[in-house]
């Protein structure tokens, strides 16, 4: 006998018989198997990702099955819908898990850049206590790396904290990104070297990071450097170090960052299904960076449990979000961490700050590092772009 089911949204009521198993499976995936000792009826819910798909249900007795109840896919409206070619590539390249050392040298391998020798770079270092953080500016023309310490300008600096998941990644690997970046806002980039987990537990990097913008804010570094002229920004990981070393600024009062920039932050401390934000569900598989690879580098980055419950460690935790820098948030449509940069943004606008959110329909965790030709990155360029003139003209 066929099963009997009632729909609501998600949400499947299946009524099952005694010793069968009922099966719901789109074209080319099985999404439940339910095994019924006893005639009853079962929920279930089928993650939102599946809308779009049709669906097969029908009940299995050894070698019968019945009739199939077919449920067609509600067809997508947005017209900024994946290819399905390109979904079944990203679904293939998102296994769930880190092995670390091997995220490491395919990190690296972005270290072999033909390009790097054309970058206009020079390397310095700041003092996190004893150990020396070493920082590597990208200026954005010949004119302003020759005049950049010794002219006696104060010019706007961008002070960046790489991705990675706070376990891979460099200032090394990051080259092209900082050089372009340089490029398309014409300001001074100033990437952080922060010592990576889980050699280096929280809060170390943070604190790295910490003492680069304390050093940055109160004019100690070799540039000369006017503190309402920059930006402290990061992506993913990055975002969340930007976020914590703003509000640690906030607290302790040694410095006062006036903006901020977070290109898809991590900002939470839960990626499993108790996350309250949809799309750690629904982006969670499929897209590159899954929830399972989040969870792995959280573990990776706390030194213990403990850890997840500060603010510093997951900013959205904070309490008081008031007296934040002016703050742009730019996340990605196909993330895992789209909704909790959005709700940041919301926390922020509600305790008085001003705040940009801007989705960048279509992409997807970690575009940021593509070049400048991909559209996602010139249209989050514009909105960066806006938002630095925005605060310049403010400070005149």
């Amino acid at each position: 006998r066929r099963p009997h089911i009632k729909k609501k949204e998600n949400s499947y009521y299946i009524l099952g018989y005694k010793g069968t198993e009922v099966i719901i499976r789109t074209d080319h995936e099985i999404l439940k198997r339910l095994h019924y000792e006893r005639t009853c009826v079962k929920h279930i819910r089928i993650m939102a990702k599946y809308n779009t798909e049709t669906k097969y249900i029908y009940t299995r007795k050894g070698n019968r099955r019945s009739r199939q109840i077919i449920i067609p896919g509600i067809p997508e409206k947005n017209e900024n819908t994946m290819p399905r070619a390109v979904k079944t590539v990203l679904q293939a390249l998102s296994y769930g898990g880190i092995e670390l050392e091997a995220s490491r040298k395919l990190a690296d391998i972005k270290k072999m850049d033909p390009m790097r020798i054309f970058y206009k770079t020079l390397d310095a270092e700041v003092y996190n206590g004893d150990y020396k953080v070493p920082i590597r500016l990208f200026f954005p023309t010949e004119e302003a790396m020759e005049n950049g310490a010794a002219s006696g300008k104060k010019p706007s600096v961008i002070l960046f904290f790489h991705g990675g998941g706070w376990v891979t990644e460099s200032v090394e690997n990051y080259e092209r990104v900082c050089a372009r970046m340089a490029q398309s806002t014409g300001q001074i980039v100033a990437s952080v070297e922060y010592r990576l987990a889980p050699e280096h537990r929280f809060p170390v990097g943070l604190m790295d990071c910490y003492a680069a913008a304390k050093v940055f804010y109160t004019n100690r570094f070799l540039l000369n450097t006017d503190p309402d002229r920059i930006t402290i920004m990061g992506d993913s990981a990055g975002g969340n170090l930007a976020a914590a070393v703003c509000m640690m600024a906030r607290d302790r009062g040694e410095f006062f960052p006036k903006k901020q920039i977070l290109i898809y932050p991590a900002l939470n401390n839960c990626y499993t299904e108790a996350s309250p934000f949809e799309s750690v569900k629904t982006n969670g598989t499929g897209y590159l960076l899954t929830a399972e690879k989040m969870e792995d580098y959280l573990k990776l980055y706390e030194r213990t449990p403990d850890d997840r419950q500060n603010p510093y460690f997951a900013p959205i935790l904070a309490g008081d979000f008031r007296n934040m820098p002016d703050t742009l948030i730019l996340t990605a449509e196909f993330d895992p961490l789209r909704d909790e940069g959005e709700a940041f943004g919301r926390k922020l606008a509600e305790a008085g700050n001003y705040v940009e959110k801007h989705r960048i329909a279509g992409a997807f965790h970690g575009y940021f590092a593509l070049g400048i030709k991909f559209l996602h990155v010139q249209e989050s360029f514009e909105y960066v772009n806006r938002f630095l003139e925005r605060e310049e003209a403010g400070r005149r």
